[in-house]
């Protein structure tokens, strides 16, 4: 008999520890060789770390949520032979964490035959007065159930109501709805963050405290604009996707960064450099399972609309998937934070560090407006921008939005060149 100890692997070039996010075994466990026994987390990417060996588990070396530095012991399996310890080889780390647990199945409805007990729960109830004859387990199941017993006719000797005729009663629809009794709550729940979420919330941290945020918000009236998606989308080609607002809000970033430079930018602040970046790599904030990620669409100044559109349409289905590549997250210059319908009328989106800009689209939504004569309606959407104030004053925050406004209100600009 030996034991065999497994370390943690190198899981990427420069990464020194990862955080568990998943056991896959326990101690007691047996365990054979190319098994998964553990996940690891790094950098919005999953990577699963097999067994070399077959055995019995001995030992667990941290619980979910801990960092684990490389070579750290994580495993001790107890084998046949004499092996006493070993590196493991960690698989490519491209997934970012595993979306949620798939739902369960769906239950199946009960095809039982309905039997001549379960017609004589319609046709022979015993009237009110008569106390049923049941034993108390199934007078506890059917109180439980919301079952008045006095309704049912029992199939067993002498009328006994048996817990099978509850269950048929039950399964033919006829209990009543119960009242929902009001009752104070008082559990208390603890819920460790780990993987994405506990990322997201360092992540989040670290912007809204070394970042101080100014936000500026703008109405932009879309009208042209939709009429313009809605003839775009309804001439489009098979193999070409369907436009959202979103592609035209990426183009009409891209000019107006071209006169900002300053906001498609990195800073860091530890050294006090601040980066502007001559490509325009767009972050797409998207909402998947497992989180909030950003797939970024790089080289937005290189694309068209519908190049925008395709290329966000595959890094979406990818990041909800839970197969977009960590090459595929990042490198962001500048960020778009989109809630779709649920966008309400105005936010404060929080900055993708080190980037010091974030674009927020809010809902699109028929409002009047003067037109200097009458009152009309229009299609209009509030833009909710934050910037870094400690690079781009208030002025030029309200110069870049005001020229985002220009262009989606004027559409034709977006596709005029020089």
């Amino acid at each position: 008999m030996g034991e065999f100890t497994i370390k943690m692997p190198d899981v990427g070039e420069g990464v020194a520890e990862a955080e568990l996010v998943e056991w896959h075994v326990k101690a007691g466990d047996p365990v054979k060789e190319d098994m998964v026994i553990a996940a690891v987390m790094t950098d919005k990417a999953t990577v699963e770390i097999p067994s070399p060996v077959t055995g019995t588990v001995v030992w667990l070396g941290a619980e979910i949520g801990d960092k684990i530095a490389v070579k750290a012991p994580l495993v001790r399996i107890e084998t046949g032979d004499g092996e006493t310890t070993g590196d493991v080889k960690a698989p490519p780390a491209e997934a970012p964490a595993k979306a949620a647990d798939s739902p369960p199945p769906a239950v199946e409805p009960d095809t039982r035959p309905v039997t001549k007990a379960a017609i004589v729960l319609r046709h022979e109830a015993p009237a009110p007065a008569e106390k049923p004859l049941a034993s108390p387990s199934v007078r506890l199941f059917a109180r439980e159930s919301g079952v008045d017993l006095r309704q049912l006719k029992g199939s067993g000797p002498a009328g006994r109501i048996l817990r099978d005729d509850v269950e048929l009663f039950i399964a033919r629809g006829e209990v009543p709805p119960q009242p929902v009794a009001i009752t104070k709550r008082t559990s208390t729940e603890e819920i460790k963050l780990t993987g994405l979420r506990r990322r997201i919330a360092e992540k989040m941290s670290l912007s809204t405290s070394r970042i101080p945020h100014i936000t500026y918000v703008e109405e932009v009236d879309m009208t042209a604009l939709e009429e313009l998606r809605a003839t775009m989308n309804r001439d489009r080609k098979p193999e070409q996707p369907k436009l959202t607002v979103l592609p035209f809000l990426m183009r009409a970033i891209v000019k107006a960064v071209a006169e900002q430079p300053n906001v498609n930018a990195t800073f860091d602040d530890d050294k006090g450099i601040l980066t502007r970046h001559g490509g325009v790599h767009i972050g797409i904030a998207a909402q998947t399972p497992a989180g909030l990620v950003v797939p970024v669409v790089k080289n937005a100044e290189a694309r068209g609309i519908w190049d925008c559109a395709t290329e966000m349409g595959r890094l979406a289905d990818a990041a909800r998937a839970g197969t977009a590549t960590r090459d595929e997250l990042s490198g962001s210059t500048i960020t778009i934070s989109s809630l779709g319908a649920l966008g309400g009328i105005v936010s404060t989106p929080v900055i993708n560090h080190p980037e010091v800009a974030i674009v927020g689209v809010n809902k699109i939504a028929v409002r009047p407006a003067w037109d200097g004569t009458q009152f009309v309606p229009r299609k209009m959407m509030n833009l909710s921008s934050s910037f870094d104030h400690r690079i781009i004053d208030g002025w030029d925050a309200a110069t870049f939005v005001q020229r985002v406004r220009v262009l989606l209100e004027t559409p034709a600009l977006i596709f005029i060149e020089g």
